[in-house]
């Protein structure tokens, strides 16, 4: 039987026009002769161009005078004497504003989707709900973000979207994020490092740092070694010593859709990719959510996650253990039988599942899933976390076939035992058609995560690795479809 996927019509394009305040950083030697060029202005003339970046740029930014202290900050070492340490604040804010950069976050993409329900249900009218959709933003250099968007589902199973807000911004990073320097002086002398170079980079770095302050000071503190691919080395080493968790706060006065998770550790420099938000119970009935992701930086790729109560206060955490490793992990809702659960593709090609009395740590993976029609035999995955359902688990699934077309499936599984398999669609649930194959990457239909609304399961879904889409699927003739494949 074919199972009716009732497309909305909606497409979400990224608009380059949604841009944020990012550090401009031209390099040390660079640097330090744009201040010296910014500082031997006179003091009138000096003035005068701030007033003009100010009037230019203040109506894009909630506050841009605080950006362009926090830049100045970031190359306050630079600076050569102490008269330069004691600038105006004319000349602060000039600097500022001259190592400050627009970034457009979806100039390229907008895409891979996730949905949640959002934790502040008022106002909504009987049969509808408010729900936050996290999505993958794309821009130069192809570096991702997560941004987001809240709406409303109909009882119709219509998304309407809440007006974006005017102003776009990274969220804060709290105290807790900062790195203890005498801790960091004890990773280092563990380093095979250079004495000179080490007493150089702790007598730069306040105590404690943000780390973004070691990764500007690694940049002048390792130019004397000549081989780029030693000082390459050396930097990846120490970098990777350093803790990566951090917490980020937004302001309770921005909206949703003003809020931007940029990368800020080494590991994810180059991208925080597909996450897939849960919204998790715990068993005492507390609620929060979680989002597994992937951190990119260039080379290596890392599971990480994110955990947050109200979308304002978001904690960051990498994942740890043998079996923490690879994309497409999704945390289960609930634990089961009192384990976190989590699905995982570890070896690339294979659904895995895996079982963990701590939510950081996870060591040990089974195979769950291989692929087995011709639209999944290059490789499997899941699109998002489990959904619970009266008749077991419903996971959304991704196959890859012919042409490295990704088509959209669906699995069941047991609700006490979700090792057990209870069916699997034979045939897609949703493959790209005519107006979805074109993209960034051809003919991909692909999601992060989905949710139950009324009688009807909303999916949303990217369109090629460029924009995203959304549709419905009955909920009972889905649960049918699947129970009816038990054993085939």
């Amino acid at each position: 039987m074919k199972i009716n996927v009732s497309r909305i019509g909606l497409r979400m394009n990224p608009d380059y026009k949604k841009v944020i305040p990012r550090f401009f950083n031209s390099g040390i030697e660079r640097s330090r002769i744009l201040i010296e060029r910014v500082l031997n202005l006179p003091e009138q003339e000096a003035g005068e161009l701030l007033n003009q970046v100010l009037a230019e740029f203040s109506p894009r930014y909630r506050d841009i005078k605080s950006i362009f202290v926090k830049h100045f900050e970031l190359i306050r070492y630079l600076l050569l004497d102490t008269e330069q340490q004691h600038l105006s604040e004319v000349n602060k804010l000039l600097l500022g504003s001259y190592f400050t950069m627009e970034y457009s976050l979806e100039a390229a993409a907008l895409f891979n989707p996730s949905i949640v329900e959002d934790p502040d249900q008022s106002g909504a009218a009987n049969g509808k709900k408010k729900v936050i959709i996290s999505f993958r933003a794309t821009g130069e250099s192809h570096i991702s973000s997560l941004v987001f968007k809240r709406a409303t589902l109909d009882e119709k199973g219509n998304i309407i979207f809440e007006p974006s807000g005017k102003f776009i911004g990274e969220g804060v990073l709290t105290e807790k994020s900062k790195i203890n320097k005498e801790g960091f002086e004890t990773m280092l002398s563990q380093l095979s490092l250079p004495s000179e170079i080490r007493r150089q980079i702790l007598e730069q770095l306040n105590d404690p740092f943000y780390y973004k302050e070691i990764e500007m000071v690694l940049k002048s503190a390792l130019q004397p070694i000549e081989s780029p691919i030693e000082r390459k080395r050396l930097k990846y080493e120490i970098l990777d010593v350093v803790n990566t968790n951090y917490e980020l706060r937004f302001s309770p006065e921005s909206h949703v859709s003003e809020r931007v998770i940029f990368p800020v550790t080494y590991a994810e420099k180059n991208g925080i990719e597909d996450a897939r938000f849960v919204r998790f119970t715990s068993e005492n009935g507390t609620v929060r959510y979680a989002a597994t992701y992937t951190a990119y930086d260039g080379l290596t790729i890392r599971p990480h996650l994110i955990e947050t109560k109200d979308f304002l206060f978001f904690k960051v955490s990498p994942l740890h253990g043998k079996a923490a490793i690879n994309k497409n992990l999704a945390l289960f809702p609930r634990k089961i039988n009192g384990q976190y659960v989590m699905v995982s593709r570890i070896d690339g090609f294979n659904n895995y599942i895996m079982f963990s009395d701590d939510l950081y740590l996870w060591e040990d993976a089974e195979l769950w899933q291989q692929p087995k029609y011709p639209w999944e035999f290059v490789q499997i995955g899941n699109g998002g976390s489990p959904i619970e359902t009266g008749k077991g688990w419903l996971v959304i699934t991704h196959g890859v076939g012919p042409m490295r077309t990704y088509c959209l499936g669906a699995s069941l599984f047991d609700l006490d035992d979700p090792r057990k398999e209870l069916g699997r669609l034979k045939e897609p649930l949703l493959i790209p058609n005519e107006d979805e194959r074109h993209g960034y990457v051809p003919n991909v239909v692909y999601t992060c995560g989905s949710m139950i609304h009324g009688d009807k399961l909303f999916l949303p879904y990217a369109v090629s690795d460029h924009a995203s889409s959304f549709a419905t699927i009955p909920l009972a003739e889905l649960l049918d479809e699947l129970l009816g494949t038990a054993g085939t």
